[in-house]
């Protein structure tokens, strides 16, 4: 299996190009089941969950072809089968996002529940209401979740909570419902507006992007586009925390900074200094004390829980102490134990976690337990003494391209090894 061994200290140097963001395209490409003609998509992270979800789509009958600039042209006429098995879904949460859309274009869908991180509950049973008030019928069996319905219709449908998957999912299956639909408590991350925007691109009509509220006219029929995913935000926000850890000077291309607010503004109180060229976003730490910084997470426009693991890292060695806490996912402080082996003055209560800031971090042996948790490790590798070794670092491959080869251009002794 797969291991990453980083040796540290070390300062970082020079540019870091940021790629399309994962959880932008693995909606956008289950989506082009719902399109009569090809969609070519472009800025798509060549990631471990995106390869799933392209052999879920070519098992199902989905022509997937790859032009010479890597875009990714998809053509979904040829559908052979209404179905997302586990042996293809097992490790990939997003694959509940299927659903909406074979549902609402072709009646019928059989979804295995999805796997994916082990970072806590994520039901689906907001998807599952959500599409039954707009007429489906939807048992689970065996592990699978069966739906059908000769028509989907329009309903006016308030989320119990906040849910990005649960926002697209019906996003997805209500631009084919016959009538209006009306989804309330929508997620507003980037990622369902990117979503919405591409939709829309292909000819739904779904107003208040952008907003907890979205109002969504069904049409009969969606065109394929050409169409560029966004920036990844969480893998710009993981460079610049790198960054700051280490005192060092780095620009990011490729970013989106209105994406990353509540994170800029922690950066900025933690000491770093930070300017926004275009897509180009430059943080300065050479010379600068790294000050701790409390941390809330919540639903988007604030701070992302996906950005929670690296910002502890920064708080382990800031000056002073912090609290970090988590109020999306109940098991989302796995990586603290592993940060303790390492030195790191961490103690939980409940969901939150006070840290007093130490003078270094020691390498050691450590294993990775979900996507977020490995980048906090390499992160604290780059500033522990020693060499690290990071185990089970497949989970980092399901949400950063090349992340080795990036931090090596940028200064970083770092290999993969078996």
């Amino acid at each position: 299996m797969d291991k990453l061994v980083i040796n540290g200290p070390c300062q970082l140097t020079g540019n870091v190009t940021i790629s399309g963001s994962k959880n932008a395209a693995l909606p956008i490409l289950m989506a082009c089941f719902m399109a009569e003609t090809k969609v070519t998509l472009s800025n798509v992270p060549h990631l471990k969950d995106v390869t799933t979800t392209i052999q879920l789509l070519a098992s199902m009958g989905v022509d997937v072809l790859f032009d010479e600039k890597l875009n990714i042209e998809l053509y979904s006429a040829g559908l052979t089968s209404k179905e997302a098995p586990y042996e293809l879904v097992k490790t990939m949460r997003a694959s509940i996002l299927v659903l909406g859309p074979l549902l609402s274009k072709y009646g019928e869908a059989k979804v295995s529940l999805p796997g994916g991180c082990a970072i806590g509950s994520r039901p689906v049973d907001i998807h599952i209401k959500g599409m039954q008030q707009m007429g489906a019928d939807i048992r689970i069996e065996k592990g699978y979740i069966i739906a059908s319905a000769k028509k989907l219709i329009g309903a006016d449908i308030t989320m119990e909570l906040v849910t990005v998957t649960g926002t697209e999912n019906l996003m997805m299956a209500a631009v084919l419902a016959e009538g209006q639909t009306v989804l309330r408590n929508s997620a507003i991350e980037p990622e369902v507006t990117d979503l919405a925007c591409f939709l829309n691109a292909m000819g739904a009509k779904i107003l208040g992007i952008g907003t907890d509220t979205l109002i969504i006219d069904g049409v009969k029929s969606l065109t394929g586009v050409k169409y560029t995913i966004i920036p990844d935000r969480i893998e710009a926000g993981t460079y610049l925390a790198a960054a700051a850890l280490t005192g060092s000077k780095i620009t990011i291309n490729n970013a989106d900074a209105s994406h990353l607010t509540s994170v800029l503004k922690k950066l900025r109180a933690a000491g770093a200094e930070i300017t926004v060229d275009g897509s180009n976003i430059t943080l300065d730490m050479v010379g600068k004390k790294l000050l701790p910084v409390d941390i809330s997470t919540a639903p988007y426009p604030y701070f992302p829980t996906d950005m929670q693991a690296q910002l502890m890292v920064m708080n382990s060695i800031a000056d002073g102490s912090s609290s970090v806490a988590e109020n999306i996912f109940e098991n989302r402080f796995m990586h603290v134990s592993e940060l303790i082996r390492m030195g790191a003055d961490i103690y939980l209560e409940g969901n939150i976690a006070k840290i007093k800031g130490v003078d270094k971090l020691v390498a050691a042996p450590v294993m990775a337990t979900d996507l977020r948790a490995s980048a906090s490790l390499i992160l604290a590798s780059l500033v522990a003494e020693g060499e690290t070794e990071i185990n089970r670092i497949y989970h980092i491959d399901r949400g950063y391209e090349l992340i080795e080869e990036k931090f090596h251009k940028l200064g970083v002794d770092i290999h993969r090894t078996n």
